[in-house]
């Protein structure tokens, strides 16, 4: 019997305009042990799938027909009192975006004890002993000390970790992992997977994984379903969607895997389209707003960007005495340059100071030593607000969460214009919403997402809202820490080969901070490698994967996912464009 059964599911979002079908006549099943993924597009129904199960459809959201089992049992008409106890200890759950999931207000420790004492009732003390243990499992280091802190002194990765070890940490039957692996790196992602995997061989545990990583796909799961617009399109072995699908979408889908093995001039897209009268808009960057004279001034030549010796300390246990104080040296003596027109990859494992980084070039954090240059001008000097900001416009930032750096209460039109607003970009309103319009067209969502809010849109569309809103200043620096975390393969093509028109066409210089060694490769002209705070190698981007000299990179280069699985027609169909 399986673990779980989705017979027929229909999910509809009621509004203004009409009834919409976000999921339509689908049905899974997962046996004990057995990993299914889901996969398709971002929009494509799969979270949709994941929350209707667990009984969490966002109103006015609602199950207009089909029925959920579990281990032969109705669930889904189950009162809310009856569902509440399922969650956590029967079904347990690993959200998209890990800062929404944990209570900023309480420490990672309340969360896992309560949780633990609640499902397992076993104690208080041994409850601390059980979160300590899994954090460990989980790759978070010095879990005895880390349990006492915060989500927000988490790194994006490692608070996706705390989730997993709460989704887990009730020993549950069935787990339902939403973008589990989205903000880890490979070497914390390989951890991850090989724990999930654990689990459901030996203690039986159902898993349906929701997914846009192929290569989580080829690594974990024993079935795949591919879902578009709503609908099963296609689901089957592992090893058969992948080598050999049925489906256009899906071959479509698998030759736009990023290639590891090879550099391409240019992202494969997918080109899978069931209208035939929608065809993606395609804006002439060098005729587009984005694409008009940028007067930054400064020092031509030289390194754009030169960072001298940084270091970064946080406090991490405050005391009145400083002899009981204790410490995080999160960036140790990082040294490196960023050329004018370069793109200049930061790898690393989650937690090993690459957003740190970036944040200390943009402002938001203040070393503790060191200097930062731009165009020549030394921006650890600068005090005065009036002096940091024609600096402030040229530099732009995309943040990993796209959740959390967009302001609930804004429509999409006023997120992206007010950077354009506030720096005096352009004059009339009516000028304003045609740029926005555009700057939406251009990252994948249309001009219609303008008059909508951020909780609208699925996790990889807030991303490209955050894009937008980066590009609107028409910077010279872009700062992209983990861009495409939370995208599918074929916005991903989209966004990166954008991102390298507007490199190419307007001399964009970049810092791109990515766990996704692939992209690193086809993005980056030179990348450095960060361990512990530390910079341990720099080389140009060819030369670091085919001969890295650290130990460490090598270790990197060897978790990397090969999709070994990938069928022949999609690479060959990728090698083309």
């Amino acid at each position: 019997m399986a673990h779980l059964e989705i017979r027929n599911l229909r999910v509809e979002f009621p509004s203004r305009r009409g009834r919409v079908v976000a999921v339509d006549d689908v049905s899974l099943a997962v046996e004990p042990g057995d990993i299914l993924g889901v996969v398709g597009e971002s929009g494509a129904g799969k979270s949709t799938v994941g929350n209707a199960v667990i009984g969490l459809l966002e109103p006015p959201g609602e199950m207009s027909a089909g029925e959920v089992h579990l281990a032969g049992r109705r669930i889904d008409n189950l009162p809310d009192s009856e569902k509440r106890k399922l969650r956590g200890k029967r079904i347990g759950m690993i959200f998209q975006d890990p800062l929404t999931s944990l209570n900023p207000l309480q420490t990672i420790e309340r969360q896992l004890v309560e949780t633990i004492d609640l499902h397992l009732s076993t104690g208080e003390a041994a409850a601390r002993r059980r979160a300590v243990d899994l954090l460990r499992q989980v790759g978070i280091p010095e879990p005895g000390l880390r349990v006492k802190q915060y989500p927000h002194q988490f790194s994006g990765g490692m608070r996706q970790r705390v989730v997993i070890a709460l989704a887990v940490c009730a020993e549950p039957d069935v787990i339902i992992a939403d973008e589990p692996t989205t903000a880890l790196d490979v070497s914390i992602q390989a951890q991850i997977l090989d724990l999930m995997r654990t689990l459901c061989r030996e203690r039986d545990v159902a898993m349906l994984i929701i997914t846009h990583d192929m290569g989580v796909i080829a690594d974990i799961t024993d079935r795949v379903a591919v879902m578009y617009r709503g609908r099963l399109v296609e689901q089957g072995a592992t090893e058969r969607i992948l080598g050999s699908p049925d489906h256009a979408y899906t071959r479509s889908l698998v030759a736009a895997v990023p290639r590891p093995d090879v550099k391409l001039i240019r992202f494969p897209l997918v080109t899978y389209i069931e209208d035939a009268n929608e065809t993606p808009r395609n804006i002439d960057i060098s005729r587009h707003w984005l694409g008009e004279a940028r007067d930054f001034g400064g020092a031509a030549g030289g390194p754009l960007v030169s960072l001298d010796s940084l270091h970064m300390r946080f406090v991490t246990r405050r005391s009145v005495f400083r002899r009981n104080r204790a410490y995080l040296d999160a960036v140790k003596d990082v040294s490196f340059d960023i050329g004018e027109g370069e793109v200049f990859g930061l790898v690393g494992e989650s937690g090993s100071g690459k957003s740190t980084v970036a944040r200390m070039i943009c402002g938001l954090h203040v070393p503790v030593a060191g200097a930062i240059r731009f165009a020549g001008t030394d921006l650890t000097a600068l005090r005065r607000e009036a002096d940091l900001d024609p600096f402030r416009r040229q530099m732009q930032m995309i943040f990993q969460d796209p959740f959390s750096s967009l302001n609930p209460r804004m429509r999409v039109l006023d997120i992206v214009a007010e950077p354009i607003r506030f720096h005096r970009l352009a004059g009339s309103r009516r000028e304003v919403e045609r740029i926005v319009s555009d700057l939406l067209e251009q990252v994948g969502l249309g001009a219609h997402a303008a008059n909508r809010y951020p909780h609208e849109f699925s996790g990889g569309q807030r991303q490209r809202i955050s894009i937008a809103r980066a590009l609107a200043t028409r910077p010279r620096f872009l700062i992209c820490d983990e861009p495409t975390s939370s995208l599918d393969v074929s916005i991903q093509a989209q966004v990166l080969n954008l991102l390298k028109d507007l490199q190419e066409l307007l001399g964009l210089t970049m810092l791109f901070i990515s766990h996704d060694l692939p992209v690193i490769r086809q993005m980056c002209d030179r990348v450095g490698v960060m361990l512990a705070g530390r910079l341990c190698e720099v080389k140009e981007t060819e030369a670091l994967f085919e001969n890295p000299e650290h130990d460490y990179t090598r270790h990197l280069l060897g978790l990397m996912p090969r999709l070994t699985g990938l069928s022949r027609q999609g690479l060959e169909l990728a090698d083309r464009r």
